[in-house]
């Protein structure tokens, strides 16, 4: 047995990295909602001092934008009106969180009489 071996071949293949998930579903998802829902927020809280209804029509907005987030792609904030990629579940969260803030405020201002149900211009 000069020529082969005395031992099987045993054929080890390289370890392959694990997939990162993260970064996969980041490609596939959209975090474009955030800063929308941050400026609705803003916005809502700048014009709060006129009148109760505008912060509680723009939790409205975003509450139910959120709910069309969990079902389809269709976006009612964007100029497009259809996603071409799905929202991540932290936009998703941020919407919701900042039309639940948008209501509660325009609770809490009509509780304490702090402004105007109705703008006086």
């Amino acid at each position: 047995m000069s020529g082969a071996r005395a031992y099987p071949y045993v054929y080890r293949r390289p370890a392959t990295p694990p997939p990162n998930r993260a970064a996969e579903t980041q490609r596939t998802r959209s975090n474009a909602a955030i800063p929308v829902a941050v400026v609705f927020v803003v916005v809502g809280l700048y014009l709060s001092r006129y009148t109760v209804l505008l912060p509680g029509v723009f939790g409205l907005v975003l509450f139910f934008s959120g709910t069309a987030f969990l079902s389809t792609r269709v976006n009612p904030l964007s100029p497009h009106f259809y996603l071409t990629r799905k929202p991540s579940w932290l936009a998703i969260g941020v919407v919701f969180l900042s039309a639940l803030g948008l209501l509660a405020g325009a609770y809490w201002l009509y509780v304490h009489g702090l402004a105007p149900i109705v703008p006086h211009w």
